[in-house]
């Protein structure tokens, strides 16, 4: 048998391609995109609902408003309600403007006549302790322009009524051209019966009445008035009606109506209540 011989050369490449390891294919992958893809309409949207909610109590309290509630026909002496939660007031321009449509607006252009605020009454305290944080500085403007000015303070019937009294004198001090005391009684606390709270509303009236010998007025709603305060405290106090119609307050015997909260008034930001006067 005859061996072939290989020429050194040859020997050479043989052992160096026995020692070289199998190459392995490389199994080509896709890169994955791990970028967020927005979409331009997911973004408008949260922009939008972004916007709705900063603006929403805005758009609530009027202050975007032109225009507000119906003037009740031949209303000429109006009274508005202000507190804490009226703001942007220009106390030289308070005005009613209604237009053509019977509407309280802001727009002079559309208005069909222009009323002067005749009163201004403002909230002055409530339970034993608490102070209206506008009412020392609004009742200071109001009184610079010369506005009859009111002071009212709401009623907590699980409050002690004579200390309840006490805060409203050591707050409000009157002079001869303002509105005597007012008393806002409109809730009743559980557990309270209608006598408990007669009982405790004279105990404030008449302890105001006789610290500022005058008569004090009684705020109240028109079911409030009729279904629930005494005829003691109806037939011998003056009354003012909350009630949001167009028509008169059924309880007959009122001195003022309080016929919306969401009127405009020039030279007030956002919706006020606004009363008429007989």
């Amino acid at each position: 048998m005859v061996t072939k011989k290989l020429t050194p050369r040859k020997a050479s490449k043989r052992a160096v391609s026995a020692r070289k390891k199998p190459v392995r294919r490389r199994v080509s992958r896709k890169k994955v995109n791990w970028k967020w893809k927005v979409s331009p309409w997911l973004v408008a949207g949260l922009f939008l609902a972004l916007a709705a909610a900063v603006l929403y109590p805005y758009f609530r309290n009027g202050n975007f408003a032109s225009e507000g509630a119906a003037v009740p026909e031949h209303a000429h002496a109006f009274c508005v309600d202000l507190s804490h939660h009226n703001t942007g007031i220009v106390w030289d321009s308070l005005k009613v403007v209604v237009d053509r449509n019977g509407n309280t607006t802001k727009d002079l252009l559309r208005a069909k006549a222009i009323f002067p605020v005749s009163t201004v009454i403002l909230k002055a305290t409530e339970g034993e302790k608490l102070t209206d944080r506008k009412f020392a500085e609004y009742w200071e403007e109001a009184g610079k322009r010369s506005y009859p000015r009111g002071a009212y303070h709401f009623f907590r019937s699980s409050r002690n009524a004579e200390r309840q009294a006490q805060n409203y004198i050591s707050k409000v001090n009157l002079r001869h051209s303002d509105l005597p005391p007012i008393l806002d009684v409109e809730t009743m606390h559980e557990g309270c019966t209608k006598q408990d709270l007669n009982d405790r509303v004279q105990v404030w009236l008449k302890t105001v009445e006789k610290h500022y010998g005058r008569t004090p007025i009684i705020y109240t709603s028109d079911s409030f008035a009729r279904d629930i305060l005494s005829s003691d405290i109806t037939k011998h106090y003056p009354m003012w009606i909350a009630r949001y119609n167009k028509d008169e307050p059924k309880f007959k015997s009122w001195t003022m109506w309080q016929f919306t909260d969401k009127a405009v008034l020039y030279g007030v930001s956002g919706y006020v209540d606004l009363s008429v006067i007989q």
